[in-house]
């Protein structure tokens, strides 16, 4: 069964690169991704997400290191920070730094919402009256849920796109993956990414118990793709244990706690654990939340991807840190700086089929990797790292 898994893994990143290659050449014909503005003419970039995140900081510097690429910029050597969830410091740095004959990250067009309600409100309030009939910004980035909700409407016509969310489509920031609802908005989606995670995770181990911690909220429940999880269930005979979670909470300390309560209560009720998205996940976090599944020997798969991987997580989707969803976010970018309107540009990109693999997490929790899983992994961690 493996030997097949692992020859279907290898096609699928052969077929995905063809239809992905075969899609962008089309659009590239009728609005190229490589620059084409007038002399002097300048697009303004903003940004919005919802709080410090993992994930997002990476997903930023993938997606200018792509806009170097097509020669929006000059290549940027933007530095580590302190703190791997700070997407402040690395947008100040872009402001500060890049070279661009045709972009500008503007200082103060960087918005957190701090994972506050609250504050959520006021700030799309005053984000929104910026974005109004005379924007000093002519591009927002909007990273994550929260914000690809708040910048998905009609009170503004900036251009906007969404990086990060984990169900656009859910999460009712997009209509479908090939309609925006906006003739402003792009959001990438890959309406089976999740489903296939757990596929893969479960062809592997053939576990009959998984899992799975998550606040039992509408956002959260998304945030989680609990209902792809369960889909792929029912269709391969496996049981979901489920345990809530608080996400919804601006108390960092509170959100890391009840994951490492679930993660306790799990360990000895699974055979395996799918780490879903949530604030209760980050590097700082990742020693406790996963001592409890290595003392009962409970592999797991990491939905936010390879990033905790290297830090204690058993398996996931390989990322390259971000290299091809930043390239995709680029190349479509490009296209919008060059005129075309991002909501009839296509939102589908599915990440390519290559897994991550730790293998010092593999040896405690007892589980000894084929040679085909090897073969088929793109990322090989051999030791775990200690979040910085």
């Amino acid at each position: 069964m493996l030997n097949c898994l692992a020859k279907n893994i290898l096609i699928g990143m052969i077929v995905t690169a063809l239809l992905t290659g075969m899609a962008l050449t089309t659009m590239a014909a009728d609005f190229p991704s490589q620059p084409q503005l007038k002399e002097g003419v300048k697009i303004r970039l903003g940004y919005l997400e919802g709080g410090p995140f993992p994930n997002y900081p990476p997903n930023l510097t993938a997606f200018v290191q792509g806009l170097a690429e097509f020669g929006w910029l000059e290549p940027p050597n933007i530095p580590e920070f302190s703190d791997p969830a700070d997407a402040k410091s690395v947008w100040e740095w872009l402001a500060d730094n890049a070279k661009s004959k045709h972009l500008v990250f503007v200082r103060n067009g960087f918005y957190s919402e701090s994972w506050d309600k609250q504050l959520r409100s006021t700030t799309k309030e005053q984000l929104i009256e910026r974005l109004g009939s005379k924007p000093d910004i002519d591009f927002m980035i909007a990273m994550g849920t929260w914000a690809g909700q708040d910048l998905a409407n009609d009170k503004h016509n900036v251009a906007t796109m969404v990086f990060s969310s984990s169900d656009p489509i859910g999460s009712k920031i997009i209509k479908s993956p090939e309609d925006s609802g906006f003739t402003h908005l792009h959001a990438r989606v890959d309406p089976t990414r999740y489903e296939r995670q757990v596929r893969l995770f479960h062809d592997i181990l053939g576990f009959q118990k998984l899992g799975v911690a998550y606040e039992d909220s509408s956002e959260g429940r998304t945030y989680a793709a609990i209902n792809d999880i369960r889909k792929v269930a029912n269709q391969q005979g496996f049981e979901v244990v489920e345990c809530y979670t608080k996400n919804g909470t601006p108390d960092i300390e509170e959100a890391n706690t009840s994951v490492n309560k679930c993660h306790v209560e799990l360990a000895d009720k699974v055979q395996a654990l799918y780490i879903t998205n949530q604030t209760g996940v980050n590097n700082k976090n990742m020693p406790a939340m996963m001592a409890p599944l290595f003392d009962k020997q409970i592999p797991t798969f990491s939905q936010p991807g390879s990033s905790l991987v290297k830090l204690g997580a058993m398996m996931s989707i390989a990322q390259a840190g971000f290299k091809y969803v930043g390239e995709f976010h680029a190349q479509i970018a490009g296209q919008i700086f060059n005129g075309a309107k991002p909501g009839s540009l296509p939102q589908v990109f599915e990440d390519p089929p290559k897994i991550s693999l730790n293998l010092e997490s593999a040896t405690r929790v007892g589980y000894n990797p084929s040679v085909e899983i090897l073969v088929a992994a793109d990322e090989v961690f051999k030791t775990i790292e200690q979040p910085k």
